[in-house]
């Protein structure tokens, strides 16, 4: 073991930051993989240079951010070809010191990851001027020893991102996933389509405070503009029909992984149907236990 490992070691506090390896063959979903975890909240460092690693928990130990860097995750891989064989020594003096330290080795069929790189056109880091699939056993081999003493070997062959990322956070989340956030944006289409927007509901089917003399002024912040929109029986029907939709599809996007949902809600000028409508929307979702804001986009204007 080099010299700097084991003077980085001594500095190292009994309050070790949990580690995983990202590791495995070019094209098998290790940057799908560090994205994963980042999201579950690890600070995570892409192709690491393998002796950086002690240096790097020194810090997360010691430094002035150790409190928010308690768990970390690195991609380390054949594109460090040169430390590569120091890799497993130093994991295991890791673990021998107290590190939590565990290895994910992903991989997938060699068809699967000759076609990934073909529709990607990146070069394999081992090809050394000839095929992919050349490159691909050569790393098959340099790998060898560490996918066998890997904690956790995943063939992603037939997995999706999003089947990825819940399989990885089933075995590194020491905590539940961060909820669903849904954001209702109301809106006036004159003013344009909000490109953040992953569904959109047009309400100008609904008869239009805006005509009504007394209402025009006010928004669907006011009571009065609440009373005239929520009464109509149209809004009361489009309300129970979004109800039912909400309880379907929102867990389903929650199962995919999606960490955000921007729910559009729009009338003409964006200040009195699709205002009141997105309050009651933003109301009944909090109430059903999902995590909610209500913006109003066009209110100001």
């Amino acid at each position: 073991m080099s010299q700097s490992l084991d003077e980085s070691s001594e500095s190292l506090s009994l309050g070790h930051p949990r580690v995983v390896i990202i590791t495995g063959l070019s094209g098998s979903g290790k940057s799908t993989a560090i994205r994963a975890l980042e999201d579950m909240g690890y600070f995570c460092i892409d192709n690491l240079p393998v002796p950086l690693l002690p240096k790097v928990l020194e810090l997360a130990a010691s430094g002035p951010s150790h409190q928010e860097w308690r768990r970390l995750a690195f991609v380390v891989d054949t594109r460090d070809h040169v430390h590569l064989d120091q890799a497993q020594a130093m994991f295991d003096q890791l673990r021998d010191e107290g590190v939590s330290l565990q290895i994910a080795f992903l991989e997938a069929a060699e068809d699967v990851l000759v076609r990934r790189f073909s529709e990607t056109r990146r070069r394999h880091p081992l090809s050394e001027g000839d095929t992919v699939r050349d490159g691909i056993r050569r790393e098959r081999d340099h790998l060898e020893e560490m996918r066998a003493r890997a904690d956790l070997v995943i063939d992603t062959t037939n997995h999706t991102v999003h089947t990825l990322k819940g399989l990885l956070n089933e075995h590194f989340s020491s905590e539940e996933a961060p909820p669903l956030t849904i954001t209702v944006l109301s809106f006036g289409f004159k003013h344009g389509l909000p490109v953040e927007c992953d569904l959109v509901f047009d309400l100008r089917f609904l008869p239009n405070p805006y005509f009504v003399e007394e209402l025009r002024p006010q928004t669907g912040l006011d009571e009065p503009v609440q009373h005239f929109v929520l009464g109509l029986p149209e809004a009361a029907r489009f309300l129970g029909i979004f109800q039912q939709m909400a309880e379907f599809m929102l867990p389903m996007y929650e199962r995919e992984g999606k960490s955000y949902l921007t729910i559009g809600i729009g009338c003409t000028g964006g200040k009195h149907r699709s205002v009141a409508m997105s309050e009651t929307i933003g109301e009944r979702l909090r109430d059903r236990g999902w995590q909610t804001n209500v913006r109003h986009r066009d209110v100001p204007r």
